[in-house]
């Protein structure tokens, strides 16, 4: 007999908090790059580089976290990706060293924002909300962690100019906190105990199915552009306009325009989902990237091109969220999909990775971060491509063999 499912409601206003929360957050750590480099006499790179590792290890972990919410449910690492998430901006806010802030800004935090996200938050909707409106349910989650990017950054700038920046941190740790009450609301029935729901594959025939299937390395490939041009973007943009005279207001408002713009786009990438094919949305929205950088870079720079560029990455930011992963349940379905979500994105925190340690590295050297932009032009129309073959169909499984 099936455990009953939570309702849609309770899973979509918790998850969707949860999400708000912990992505709002994160979204805003570019605005401490220029406070934190100042006050401790670093350059940008050892910024980024802490960032860059919290990019990776969001990813790695997030593979084992998405492992832990398939095997004993979401609750338990939600409340543990709290925890970590505050323990890892009182580090942030009080590391003497390098050292120890790639390893608090960096590390705890990644496996923080590992359990607190989307790989967690989407096995739950796979699992309890039906597959008629699963795609729209993740972009209601999506726009979510949007609409905490248009929330927290004007918060956090102003937590900054009026506290300063280790306040501010100490601050925000106490409000990520709030993820553990939410995680209630996300207690999925048949995950109570020690045993989780019987399933028809062990996570080693899964992933082995999985890696040997053509669209979900497409997915992967196609993931890590995405995780390379929003992270550059998201982290390196503010310095970029300081740098060209713009004033650091107008960065904020940027970023608020992306996380509010975003809003509108992962809900309309999620519901399109339902009735298009999403290999050929996500080609459309990779290639839309490209343009629009493009378009940015070309045109004379201004608060007003600032904006208008906000507003047009806003709606492509996230969007390619919802129509990846519901391809992913689709075609292996939600036994293992928090697992597999992880390892998807794993791949997109590969590109973060680059994305931000590049953009602080090629900063650092030559003084400017125009290479960068144009290796985010060329990744938007790779990875365009190679989403297009993929093939979308539930995978064809040999049925087990019955005991005699």
């Amino acid at each position: 007999m099936q455990p009953a499912r939570l309702s849609m409601r309770q899973v979509l206003a918790c998850g969707a908090a949860v999400v708000t929360l912990s992505m709002g957050i994160r979204h805003g750590f570019g605005l401490w790059l220029q406070p934190i480099t100042q006050a401790q006499g670093w350059t940008r790179e050892t910024f980024a580089f802490a960032l860059a590792i919290q990019n990776l290890a969001w990813g790695f972990f997030g593979i084992f976290a998405g492992m832990l919410a398939d095997r004993f449910g979401a609750f338990r690492v939600l409340v543990g990706g709290a925890v970590l998430y505050a323990l890892g901006l009182v580090g942030m806010a009080l590391s003497p060293n390098a050292l120890l802030f790639a390893l608090t800004a960096g590390v705890l935090i990644g496996a923080a924002q590992a359990g607190t996200t989307y790989a967690v938050v989407y096995g739950v909707i796979g699992r309890q909300i039906d597959p008629a409106k699963r795609s729209w349910a993740m972009g209601v989650a999506a726009a979510a962690g949007s609409f905490g990017q248009f929330l927290m950054v004007p918060v956090e700038g102003f937590l900054i100019s009026g506290v300063g920046w280790q306040q501010a941190l100490l601050v925000l740790s106490a409000v990520v906190m709030l993820v553990a009450p939410l995680a209630f609301g996300l207690r999925e029935p048949g995950f109570g105990g020690a045993t989780a729901p019987k399933r028809e594959q062990t996570i080693g025939q899964a992933l082995r199915e999985a890696f040997k299937y053509p669209s979900f390395q497409l997915l992967m490939a196609g993931y890590f552009v995405c995780g390379f041009q929003v992270v550059f973007i998201g982290v390196h943009m503010p310095s970029y306009l300081k740098d060209k005279g713009l004033s650091p207001q107008v960065a904020s408002y940027a970023l608020a325009l992306i996380g509010l713009f975003n809003v509108f786009g992962t809900y309309i990438a999620g519901t399109l989902g339902q009735k298009l094919a999403k290999r050929k949305i996500l080609a459309f929205i990779y290639f839309a990237r490209a343009i629009a950088i493009a378009i940015f870079l070309w045109a004379p720079l201004s608060p007003l091109s600032v904006y208008l560029f906000a507003s047009v990455m806003g709606l492509l930011w996230l969007s390619t969220v919802p129509p990846t992963n519901a391809t992913v349940a689709q075609i292996f379905g939600v036994a293992h999909l928090s697992m597999l979500g992880g390892f998807v994105f794993f791949s997109h925190q590969v590109g973060s990775f680059m994305g931000v340690w590049l953009g602080g590295f090629l900063y650092d050297r030559t003084g400017s971060y125009d290479i960068v932009w144009y290796i985010a032009i060329a990744l938007g129309v790779f990875a365009a491509l190679v989403n297009l073959p993929v093939r979308e169909a539930p995978i064809a499984r040999q049925p087990a063999p019955q005991p005699a």
